[in-house]
């Protein structure tokens, strides 16, 4: 389902407590898909949202959810009444939320196909301007899959399809996954280009 647009707030306009080091995971991935991050704590979970899609590659077209301490967060929509948290992400900071006690929490993107990523906090950095007030992906492993591909399930046979050329549907998903893909791809530079540029785009 493609999500709707919004604007999140301006980052600059909220004064800085924390910097956070986390480890983003998908969940059941194997390889292990992961991306490691750092991130300011004057940013909302809505702007969280958009620097995980940036650094793991995914296209920001679904839905979201964060799991956060026993609250949901997210962005309300009438079609997913019963899915859909009454927290909106857009209004809480990681400061906030975070603070220094919580380790572990949980992003699921794309209700439909379920990616589910579990968030580690690795390290909670007093905020100082010239050296964690901005986002950042510091490292990471293994290509996203390609969006609304089914899940994990459906990246698999994904996999076994786009490597045997043989395969009756080979040509087909070539085509719509855009040419050759490679499951170890990660560009750590196209990554936070990205980063940047949406927060050109948010200024």
């Amino acid at each position: 389902m493609p999500m709707a647009l919004r604007k999140t707030a301006s980052i600059k306009k909220r004064k800085q407590k924390y910097a956070y080091q986390m480890l983003v995971r998908l969940v059941d991935s194997e390889p292990v898909i992961w991306r490691q991050i750092s991130v300011p704590g004057n940013m909302t979970l809505a702007d969280l949202d958009r620097i995980i899609q940036a650094a793991m590659g995914w296209t920001n077209s679904h839905l979201h959810l964060f799991t956060i301490d026993g609250h949901v967060y997210g962005m309300p929509d009438d079609e997913w009444v019963d899915e859909m948290p009454n927290l909106p992400d857009d209004e809480f900071t990681l400061d906030e939320v975070l603070g220094t006690k919580v380790k572990t929490f949980f992003y699921e993107y794309d209700l439909g196909d379920g990616w589910q990523h579990q968030v580690s906090v690795q390290m909670v950095m007093i905020a100082n301007e010239d050296h964690n007030s901005w986002p950042m992906c510091l490292g990471g492993a293994n290509a996203c899959p390609p969006e609304d591909v089914g899940g994990l399930g459906g990246y698999e046979e994904f996999l076994e399809t786009i490597r045997d050329p043989s395969h009756e549907e080979h040509d087909a998903m070539r085509r719509w996954c855009g040419g050759p893909f490679d499951p170890t791809g990660f560009d750590i530079n196209s990554a936070n280009r990205d980063i940047r540029r949406w927060l050109i785009e948010d200024e």
